[in-house]
């Protein structure tokens, strides 16, 4: 017979296998099909190990930047994937959010749900170097899908130029060598028609 604490974290791993057929509105780099989730946040894991020497910030806890960036889209199996210029679908996203990370995160044992809920609620405040490290990474990496797969995404919702860079503004700060890059990348789109 397993124990309590066991069934509880088993419980939520088979939940989270979920995260897979959330889809996302970028592409893969190739164009080929839409990223999920759970790619998505591999993806930006990897990231976090890669490019943390980029980072304005100094002492950042990469262990717990990957652990953000692995449950920060957990929250997407109930409430579904909101497309970041979709402002009317961007009106109840918190409220959305937040009811899925209670049910969610309300799986687990009591120390580990009470651990995901303050990680989950540090990315979306943003108001740590880790966190504000995730959300640069949560940009940059939907910024060079879109750019690779010729700007799909951005084509197929018209998106201008203006509101890519509104979304990512806040990289500036955070890492000007990335902030460098983004403005490059998006001033590349506009001229190659990729964004309005």
């Amino acid at each position: 017979m397993i124990n309590e604490r066991l069934k509880k974290q088993l419980e939520f791993i088979l939940e989270i296998d979920r995260l897979k057929h959330i889809f996302r509105q970028n592409y893969l780099s190739d164009g080929s099909r839409n990223e999920n989730d759970a790619e998505h946040s591999w993806h930006i894991a990897v990231m976090a190990m890669l490019l943390s020497e980029h980072i304005s910030a100094e002492n950042i806890d990469i262990l717990k930047v990957i652990k953000m960036v692995l449950i920060h889209d957990l929250v997407e199996i109930d409430a579904g994937d909101t497309y970041c210029y979709d402002e009317k679908a961007g009106m109840d996203k918190a409220e959305r959010e937040q009811k899925a990370a209670d049910r969610l995160f309300g799986i687990l044992p009591e120390d580990q749900t009470q651990e995901f809920m303050e990680l989950w609620e540090e990315f979306e405040k943003q108001s740590t170097p880790e966190s504000r490290f995730a959300a640069v990474l949560d940009r940059l990496q939907p910024l060079m899908l879109n750019y690779n797969s010729e700007g799909k995404s951005w084509k197929k919702h018209n998106i201008s130029a203006d509101k890519v860079l509104k979304r990512n503004e806040m990289v500036q700060d955070a890492s000007p060598e990335i902030w460098d890059y983004i403005e490059g990348i998006i001033s590349e789109a506009k001229k190659a028609g990729y964004l309005l």
